[in-house]
């Protein structure tokens, strides 16, 4: 294909009303240029991926910067195969408490990336700041079918009213505007609609009439894929197989955490999955139970993340993995509240099952960057043109302390972040590291983000 135009990077297969964009490809807009061609290099994106209640201190941070790579704490175990294109750092601190001593668990997810207080006069209403992912959103939205994409694992219905301040503040990290909280996505099927929707009604994320998972809507889709094939290159071939393959099994998985929350609803109403007909109607409303596999659930969500970046149906994504007050892991063989378990006064057993949600919950988002660092993009990977955030907005859940909050950063942003170290005496509050990351992501700034007050050279690579 030396003399074959490039495809446009939009390019993608359509069918019955449903569209699906493509992953990048040599023939694309971005793709490695050919000899005497100039480079042009594959957009940046920014995750977050949330979980409350801070971490055990002692089993999280590294023990020396030096050995940060070769002898990593249990808790980043999982990250070890990509640990190298991540960054830690240590002494970021969170936004002061001031009149909300009494409220840490309304302020943990909601100033987590404001970095900002919301309004004490008017606290029953939401009235804090925009946040950070919004603040990059504004900036290229404009350039993908969705601005952003926000997604959690649990309904956003947390009710408690901590120091007055409005229940929104507990199960939302995103806000468009100071008074304009943005809703997050807990169901699977409605994210794929979102990403893949009918775009021909010009309007953005619009679904389609035709289900998503329908395996016949997606043969035509794929069977579409066969003329464009035969135009392509053995290596974009590949690609193109591999991709679709990807697509499929998010497919399944989906159709199978579906099938098994109708069958145990379904129980749960006294009708046997064995004996019900077919004509048995399914219950209105399909909740997560509490018994099902969190991880695989989580997982899904992230898959979604990846092939919404890869395709660049968005570039921007938030994902809360769950909320304050509001989750147990029965996969991890107890049943205990996070929440309870994080006021263990040193208790042993508690200590260590905290540790093990913490261990879980990164192992969740180890799942998604090494996905992302598996798919290749440009000279690099997805993740090398990414710059995903992990973290929490207490760093001690027993103590409630906001001192040291832990972050982990996967990926450097094109080449902008100093990955492959852990800095352990970093002098900074948590708007001055949203500034920084920001800035590394090319998204211009009038002013700091919240309380910050200067950048953190130390983790860029322009120092």
């Amino acid at each position: 294909m030396k003399n074959s135009p490039l495809i446009d990077r939009r390019t993608c297969l359509r069918g019955i009303g449903a569209s699906l964009a493509l992953p990048l490809m040599e023939t694309m807009g971005w793709a490695a240029p050919g000899k005497g061609k100039a480079a042009i290099k594959p957009p940046l994106r920014l995750g977050f991926m949330y979980m409350p209640h801070g971490v055990i201190p002692d089993v999280f941070w590294p023990d020396d910067a030096d050995n940060f790579l070769s002898e990593p704490p249990p808790a980043l175990n999982s990250l070890i195969p990509v640990l190298h294109k991540c960054l830690m750092m240590k002494g970021i601190s969170g936004v002061p408490n001031g009149p909300f001593s009494g409220a840490p668990h309304a302020l943990e997810l909601s100033t987590w990336l404001t970095a900002a207080l919301p309004d004490a006069p008017s606290r029953a209403k939401i009235n804090i700041a925009i946040s950070a992912d919004q603040i990059a959103a504004n900036y290229v939205g404009g350039m993908t079918s969705l601005p952003s994409l926000e997604l959690a694992t649990m309904p956003q219905t947390h009710k408690e009213n901590q120091a007055g301040l409005n229940e929104g503040y507990y199960s939302h990290c995103s806000f468009r505007s100071a008074t304009q909280a943005v809703p997050a996505e807990t169901n699977p099927r409605s994210v794929l609609n979102r990403l893949f929707g009918d775009r021909a009604s010009g309007k953005p994320g619009a679904s389609t009439k035709a289900d998503p998972l329908d395996r016949s809507m997606l043969d035509l889709v794929i069977g579409g894929a066969r003329d464009l094939r035969r135009k392509l290159p053995q290596d974009d071939q590949h690609k193109l197989d591999e991709y679709l393959d990807s697509v499929r099994s998010v497919e399944r998985r989906i159709a199978s955490i579906e099938y098994r929350l109708k069958e145990a609803a379904l129980e749960k109403a006294g009708v046997r999955a064995s004996k019900r007909n077919a004509s048995d109607s399914l219950p209105i409303e399909i909740k997560i139970p509490e018994g099902d596999k969190r991880s695989e659930y989580m997982q899904v969500m992230a898959d979604l993340t990846v092939l919404a970046f890869q395709t660049d149906t968005t570039r921007v994504s938030t994902y809360i993995g769950s909320t304050p007050n509001g989750v147990s892991y029965p996969e991890l063989g107890f049943n205990d509240s996070h929440h309870s378990q994080t006021h263990h006064n040193h208790q042993v057993d508690k200590v260590d099952k905290v540790a093990k949600i913490t261990a879980f919950n990164i192992e969740q988002f180890a799942y998604m960057v090494k996905k992302m660092d598996g798919l290749r993009e440009g000279d690099g990977t997805l993740l090398d043109n990414c710059i995903m955030m992990w973290g929490s907005g207490l760093e001690d859940g027993n103590k409630h302390s906001r001192d040291n909050l832990p972050f982990i950063i996967a990926g450097s942003g094109g080449g902008s972040l100093k990955t492959g170290q852990f800095l352990n005496n970093v002098s900074g509050n948590q708007g001055d590291l949203l500034t920084t990351l920001l800035g590394c992501a090319g998204i211009p700034l009038d002013r700091p983000i919240g309380i910050a007050s200067k950048t953190l050279p130390e983790i860029t690579t322009k120092g």
